[in-house]
């Protein structure tokens, strides 16, 4: 991003969300960096602040109406409603800002990737001093980072480091989740025709399938828990999509991790992956849609 035009992004989202009475709070790497950093992450590329629907007299309604004011305020506004939150993607002079208003289901909210946070981290919210005006965080924050990032949330990390750390998440949520989650995508290198209704191959730069890479699954817009497998001789992995939504995908293939943060996938297709040599990491919709699941 760049740094100064985020730092005026920002404070423009705060007077329009001030005016409208809507209590909001940092989040993700926004949050991280300005308690932490006391700035920015160098390397982040967008802005991330939140709402609890239920809390603080937030509706539904008043995100839409809100979101409406946003794109009278000259943001370019996406509303995305999902069982997990309603997302208002905004882009305001070049700068991303997700405004992620997130559902309570069973007293915690869930953030990316699928991470269960208590709703009272959110009930009330600190005040910190940043870019010269108060901002909102969850409290305690501390809390908030190390379920969020891990223990060691107060050494930075490069970008290469944050997405290791991602996939880390990924996988002690995948050993930790109970069997009722892990049930939902079923992922496996043996195919089911009874639960499984997607499939995706993995291949090397070169074109050849891997066996035995290490994928991960989960999706972001929905409670579907996560789960992980390893593709079988063919290259092959199997699992259950419950709906149509998006999801984030972690293959390990050959001592290469690559996380894809956004893959908007579909049950009843073949999907295949492949790592682009020119671009290790960063990609969105990298998996190729290869056509309709066989079913076999």
């Amino acid at each position: 991003m760049d740094m100064p035009v985020a730092e005026a992004v920002l404070k423009e989202a705060k007077a329009v969300l001030d005016e409208c009475g809507v209590a909001f709070f940092l989040r993700h790497g926004t949050c991280l960096g300005a308690v932490r950093d006391g700035a920015f992450i160098p390397w982040d590329d967008d802005l991330d602040i939140g709402s609890v629907i239920g809390l603080h007299g937030l509706t539904e309604d008043k995100v839409l109406e809100t979101a409406k004011v946003f794109e009278e305020q000259g943001f370019h506004v996406d509303v995305i409603d999902s069982e997990l939150h309603l997302s208002v993607d905004m882009k305001r002079h070049g700068i991303q800002m997700d405004w992620t208003c997130y559902r309570i289901v069973d007293g915690n909210i869930y953030q990316w990737p699928v991470i269960e946070i208590p709703a009272s981290l959110h009930e009330d919210l600190k005040p910190i001093e940043f870019l010269g005006e108060t901002f909102m965080v969850p409290n305690p924050p501390e809390k908030y980072f190390e379920l969020k990032y891990g223990p060691d949330w107060q050494t930075p990390k490069s970008a290469g480091g944050f997405e290791d750390e991602v996939l880390e998440q990924m996988e002690t949520a995948a050993k930790t989740a109970d069997s009722k989650s892990r049930d939902l995508l079923k992922l496996s290198d043996t195919f089911d025709a009874t639960n499984h209704n997607t499939r995706m191959r993995v291949f090397d730069s070169s074109g050849d399938a891997i066996e035995r890479a290490s994928v991960s699954l989960a999706a972001t817009t929905v409670l579907t828990g996560l789960d992980n497998a390893e593709t079988n001789a063919d290259g092959f992995v199997y699992f259950n999509l419950p709906e149509e939504a998006c999801y984030v995908v972690a293959v390990e293939v050959e001592g290469h991790r690559e996380i894809l943060y956004l893959e908007e996938l579909e049950p009843g297709v073949d999907y295949v992956y492949k790592p682009d040599p020119d671009r290790p990491a960063g990609r969105a919709n990298a998996l190729i849609n290869s056509g309709q699941f066989a079913n076999q």
